[in-house]
């Protein structure tokens, strides 16, 4: 069965950028609409950006909207989160999720493990 897998996290400063990848093996993603979502030490987990299968719809959440962009290839099997203007607030483990269509909710079928961003200030 397919796996989703988050890369590019990391420790970067108050200001900086970061970019995240998820792929997936065993499964094609461009049959999927496609979630970021972040956790932080207890808090629950949120929605963060998510596009459609083609890559001709995107959502936001309103906290990241101008400073996040969530973008697809579909030939390399990969969706990115490019994150610039990070601040501490964006500290949380990343995930990725698969589904069929695009929700701005925790409603997604596929997840993977995370990934952990942490901003310094």
């Amino acid at each position: 069965q397919g796996q989703l897998v988050e890369s590019g996290g990391g420790l970067v400063q108050a200001g900086g950028s970061l970019r995240l990848s998820c792929t997936a093996s065993g499964r094609t993603l461009r049959n999927y609409a496609m979630g970021w979502f972040r956790q932080a030490p207890g808090k629950e987990r949120e929605f963060v950006a998510a596009i459609s299968w083609s890559g001709g719809s995107t959502a936001y959440a309103d906290s990241v909207k101008g400073r996040f962009t969530v973008s697809r290839d579909n030939a390399k099997n990969t969706v990115y989160l490019q994150m610039n203007s990070l601040n501490p607030e964006d500290t949380a483990v990343y995930y990725c999720a698969a589904n069929g269509m695009l929700r701005v909710t925790t409603d997604y079928t596929y997840w993977g493990q995370g990934t952990q961003v942490t901003v310094s200030s």
